[in-house]
């Protein structure tokens, strides 16, 4: 499968896969100390050639329990464990890992890796247009908008990365999660109205 390889860091870098393109299922590639921790990863075309460039395969992580993706394939391709983030994640990575969505049919791990003040999410979040609603620059998952996942309110990350579309950057980051909790409620009019305008246009 083809994709596009995106958020270019020194820490790291992340791709978005083609298919399916309305999806816009995005991955992660964490590098630490030479050791490269893949999260919930897609299998695209070129990807061990960056998984190499960028250290030693270290494990592979997975923050959603649907979210299997092709995160086994590649474990058995690099010879490293799979770890599930809700079952107490990886004690040797750098990372804290903590449960950020605990419904009945939804339970969901986020990661919190503080020396680079980034915050990793499943579903939770995301960047995708079918998240957002007009003005929003991160927007809370449409199935949570009215039980949005407060518990990521204590983060301020400088580096938000989501499974669904590009991760967002910057010093007005935390500024950027803050409102996506705060007003996911109230934006869900305009939400509905955008996603059925972006319907109606495509």
């Amino acid at each position: 499968m083809r994709g596009q390889f995106s958020d270019e860091r020194s820490f790291g870098f992340g791709w978005i896969a083609d298919e399916p393109a309305f999806l816009q299922r995005a991955s992660y590639a964490l590098v630490d100390a030479g050791g490269v921790w893949l999260v919930d990863p897609v299998d695209v075309d070129g990807l061990d050639e960056r998984v190499r460039a960028a250290g030693e395969p270290a494990g592979v992580l997975q923050l959603i329990d649907r979210h299997g993706r092709d995160g086994t394939t590649l474990a058995r391709r690099y010879g490293v464990p799979i770890h599930q983030a809700l079952a107490g994640g990886a004690p040797e990575a750098p990372f804290e890992f903590f449960r950020s969505v605990d419904l009945p049919l939804w339970r969901e791990a986020a990661l919190w890796w503080p020396e680079r003040r980034t915050l990793v999410v499943g579903d939770a979040l995301g960047t995708a247009s079918y998240f957002l609603a007009p003005g929003e620059r991160l927007g809370v998952h449409p199935l949570l908008r009215m039980l949005p996942p407060r518990s990521l309110a204590r983060f301020e990350p400088e580096h938000v990365l989501c499974g669904h579309g590009a991760g967002v950057h910057g010093v007005d980051v935390a500024t950027a999660l803050q409102e996506a909790l705060r007003s996911s409620r109230r934006r869900t009019p305009k939400w509905l109205v955008g996603l059925i305008r972006n319907a109606v246009g495509r």
